[in-house]
């Protein structure tokens, strides 16, 4: 793997008189990094605090720099400690919990389990690819950032996360790997063996044939459209005909999973058919995670503007929804869109 060349950079270290200039020097890493951290915690908000906590500890510790690798790496490895600290912190501890079907029973989902999770506006995302000659340093693929992965190597201990994420995602050697973790490669190597076995028998089987996409495809955003549409009419039936008999819905804040087509439509039926449906849609396209994804908006009656409710994110097999994670509409300022649409006069 080629480096950049050192000296440039720590004598720029090293001349480093204030923050602003070290901030100069950090700066083009800053949307990279809170990838990496994403990726570690999987939470975008946490992602971006710790980032923040990254460049404070590495103009703290300027003066370690001394040039034995990227300055690109010495970052990472800061960040990298920076999330196995936050995730050791018991106040910033996060714990797995049981997916629960609506019903009460119990219903295996990584996703539904992970209630921490948060989806990542692709519109950032990409950002974050630098300007480096280093191999790992590329446009983000969807294989390393959709939610179902991130969601299964949440499942991992924290190390070991770590190590798969700068081993097989950045693309870092062993040896490396194991500098950055302070950990024997031997340790490494273990620890990727571990994730690796995780991760093929909990991720999607037709995940690979998207592996190399770095954007929602066509017939994606066509069905999305038409998904958009339906939950706009109220139609269920268009809804129906848009999902898998065996589709899924999860809803990680609320560790909720829906199996199958007729439970998900059971759940919309209330809310959007009747006389106590919740009011009238509006629903915005976005993509997050390189999958795509709409926002949500209520207005409900006697109101005069739509507020958010909710983020869809949809993955597609067979020209056809297989699941859809929601979350709450926390991040769409992150994502570029208003927490509330103008609407017209309601009593007009």
């Amino acid at each position: 793997m080629s480096e950049e060349p050192a000296e440039p950079v720590e004598a720029a270290v090293t001349a480093a008189a204030d923050e602003a200039s070290f901030t100069a020097l950090t700066e083009p890493h800053r949307h990279e990094l809170r990838v990496h951290c994403y990726r570690i915690l999987g939470n975008f908000t946490e992602a971006e605090d710790l980032v923040q906590e990254t460049l404070l500890k590495a103009w703290r510790k300027r003066a370690d720099f001394q040039g034995r690798s990227t300055f690109r790496a010495w970052l990472y490895k800061i960040a990298t400690h920076a999330c196995l600290d936050a995730l050791d912190a018991p106040a910033r501890r996060h714990e797995l919990a049981p997916a629960v079907h609506s019903t009460g029973g119990a219903a295996g989902s990584d996703l539904a389990e992970v209630g921490w999770l948060q989806p990542y506006p692709d519109r950032l995302l990409d950002l974050a690819a630098p300007e480096s000659e280093e191999p790992d340093a590329a446009v983000i693929a969807r294989e390393t950032i959709e939610l179902a992965f991130l969601a299964v190597i949440q499942h991992l201990p924290p190390r070991q996360r770590a190590a798969f994420v700068l081993r097989d995602v950045v693309g870092w050697p062993a040896a490396r790997t194991a500098e950055a973790l302070d950990l024997s490669v031997a340790s490494v190597k273990s620890a990727l063996q571990r994730a690796r076995a995780t991760l093929r028998e909990r991720l999607p089987e037709r995940r690979a044939d998207w592996a190399a996409a770095t954007a929602p495809s066509e017939a994606e955003r066509a069905l999305l459209r038409r998904y958009m549409a339906a939950s706009v009419r109220a139609d269920l039936s268009a809804l129906g005909a848009l999902l898998r008999e065996d589709a899924r819905q999860t809803m990680p804040p609320a560790h909720l999973v829906f199996e199958g087509r007729a439970a998900i439509l059971d759940m919309w039926r209330p809310v959007l058919e009747g006389a106590h449906a919740w009011g009238e849609w509006r629903t915005v396209p976005l993509a997050v995670n390189r999958q795509p994804a709409a926002a949500g908006y209520l207005r409900r009656p006697g109101e005069r503007d739509f507020t958010a409710i909710n983020i869809d994110v949809l993955r597609v097999e067979d020209g056809l929804i297989a699941e859809i994670t929601t979350f709450g509409p926390e991040l769409l300022p992150a994502a570029g869109l208003s927490r509330t649409l103008a609407g017209d006069d309601p009593d007009m």
